[in-house]
């Protein structure tokens, strides 16, 4: 086996290993708790006229269709035939609606913040960073690196607070919740487009301000430490132009924050699911609270399968672009 392939099944073996152990803890620890989905629902119908008798049946009723009669460990062997025959399940709280088609219908809205937001601030960041390095003690290296450095230690769910009381709740520039107009129906026309885009910025600028701090910083790290290579020193005897110079230390430090990109997304991933809660965004966020709020089991199985299987997937693709772009890792793969 050529050791590229041999380098990229070791990595999938190990994100597999790390799907199987992140799925079996959200499996586990929502039973864990005290208390069940079934219970909640009986104890809302016990405010009405029910009787106890009636109440008892239903519940009972409830308890055998959702298998919460088994044992756990039936329990959890059901759920992973379910899983790799795709079936997610019922939801318990949304009327029984099956768990996949709530999932297809908050999960676009999630990615399409989360992407743009996490390439802008990777972008941004990166290229902040090492013009910083490259201007080292200048004005603009100090205030970048100090923004920077503020940025970074600002939580995601603060940052939408600031930004929803200064430009939503002071200025009126932008709503301060959902993402489109509630009066639309989503669509491709330019009236939902507009509405949609209006109600992006605070989300989107919440997450990538936050990201774009912690770039700079790990960006001007490697690329002082890249001005200090023998090539940068012999160029600068050279009278090489400065932006040449440049570009070639902002290429060769940006091969580590290929990597960081992946470990980013996970915290980034983290973060937005409490801003989207914030900003009333219908995204994962959303449903993931709903679920959890209501202890409802498929649900929560089901959004955690999808968002752990989507986070190991961009980690497993950046990790195969790391190979092709850096041939060092090839020739480490070899040794």
């Amino acid at each position: 086996m050529r050791p590229i392939y041999r380098y990229l099944l070791i990595k999938l073996s190990f994100l597999l290993a790390t799907y199987f152990v992140a799925v079996s803890l959200a499996f586990v620890l929502p039973r864990i708790a005290p208390g069940n989905p079934v219970q909640q629902i009986i104890a809302g119908l016990s405010q009405g006229s029910l009787s106890p008798e009636l109440l008892d049946q239903y519940q009972r009723r409830l308890v055998e269709e959702f298998g919460l009669n088994k044992p756990l460990y039936a329990q959890y062997i059901d759920f992973l035939k379910s899983a790799f025959s795709g079936d997610l399940g019922t939801s318990i709280s949304s009327f029984r609606y099956p768990v996949t088609e709530l999932i297809a219908r908050h999960l676009p809205w999630t990615l399409l913040l989360l992407v743009p937001a996490t390439l802008v601030a990777w972008t941004v960041g990166n290229y902040l960073g090492a013009r910083a390095a490259y201007r080292r003690g200048t004005l603009f290296e100090k205030t970048t690196v100090s923004t920077g450095i503020i940025l970074s230690q600002i939580p995601y769910y603060w940052m939408a607070m600031v930004l929803i009381y200064v430009f939503s709740i002071k200025l009126g520039l932008f709503p301060s919740g959902s993402a489109y107009d509630p009066t639309l129906v989503p669509s491709l026309d330019w009236e939902f487009i507009k509405s949609y885009l209006h109600h992006y910025i605070l989300p989107f600028l919440s997450i990538a301000l936050v990201s774009t701090g912690g770039w700079i910083i790990s960006m001007r790290v490697l690329a002082a430490m890249e001005l200090g290579s023998t090539y940068v020193k012999f160029s600068e005897i050279l009278n090489v132009h400065d932006e040449i110079i440049f570009r070639y230390v902002l290429r060769n430090s940006l091969l580590p924050q290929v990597t960081g990109i992946a470990i980013q997304l996970g915290t980034v991933m983290a973060g937005q699911i409490i801003t989207e809660q914030l900003f009333n965004y219908q995204g994962m966020g959303i449903l993931l609270a709903r679920a959890l709020g209501a202890r409802d089991y498929p649900l929560i199985q089901g959004i955690f399968l999808i968002l752990i299987g989507t986070l190991l997937l961009a980690n497993f693709i950046v990790e195969f672009i790391y190979v092709l772009i850096d041939p060092r890792i090839r020739l480490g793969a070899r040794e």
